[in-house]
């Protein structure tokens, strides 16, 4: 048992080494990168979407999924989750 706790933790550290971060930090960028996709699958735009394209298309899922038009409150969540993720992407970085 402790050689399996030696290996798992010497692995860490190569991993950390190779790739300037460590495994949990891979894992959850490789998450989010999962989640934008699926956004951007909901939403119909591509992965180089400027704010107004992620917008116009916000605009568009959400007159197809509006409850008065026979969507659900839901996929009205869904849709405004990921244009706020799509938008936190494309955000302006300020330099200071």
């Amino acid at each position: 048992m402790m050689k399996l706790i030696i290996l798992v933790i010497v692995a860490g550290i190569a991993f950390r080494m190779l790739f300037k971060q460590w495994p949990w930090q891979a894992w959850s960028a490789s998450e989010k990168s999962q989640q934008q996709a699926q956004a951007r699958t909901l939403l119909g735009v591509s992965r180089f979407a400027t704010r107004e394209e992620i917008l116009a298309a916000h605009r568009r899922a959400l007159i197809a999924a509006h409850p008065d038009k026979g969507g659900s409150p839901d996929e009205v969540h869904r849709i405004d989750t990921a244009r706020d993720l799509l938008l936190e992407q494309t955000a302006p970085t300020k330099d200071l």
